[in-house]
């Protein structure tokens, strides 16, 4: 066996031991674990809240948005640093690069104030 295929079995032989050790622990767990099950133990506990009601309820849209924004400009970020490390190195190619990525973004933050997502009402 090639030493290529070796590394390829020694992962796979740790992930098998990891795969196996989880299950042995949940296993341990699950006969030591004590066991008193009781309707209020049960019941869904929210803050503090009795549940009322049948948990039913209708999310607003603009929290999804409200998100993929935090997301979108954490995102930036995990670009925009990595490219500060080397900017130097990248000259004026890099410089223009990283401002069509900014402006792109700058963009899509504009159109998001123009549509309204971003007003709490």
């Amino acid at each position: 066996m090639s030493t290529y295929f070796q590394d390829y079995l020694t992962v796979g032989a740790f992930a098998a031991f990891g795969v196996v050790l989880v299950l042995v622990m949940l296993g341990v767990a699950a006969i030591l674990r004590p066991s008193n099950p009781t309707e209020e133990k049960l019941t869904t506990y929210e803050c503090g809240v009795d549940p009322v009601g049948t948990g039913w309820s209708q999310t607003y849209v603009r929290y999804y948005i409200f998100g993929l924004l935090f997301v979108l400009f954490d995102v930036e970020a995990v670009f925009i640093f990595p490219w500060a490390l080397i900017a130097e190195d990248l000259g004026v190619f890099g410089l223009v690069a990283i401002l069509l990525f900014m402006l792109t973004l700058v963009e899509g933050l504009f159109y998001a104030i123009k549509k309204g997502v971003l007003r709490w009402e």
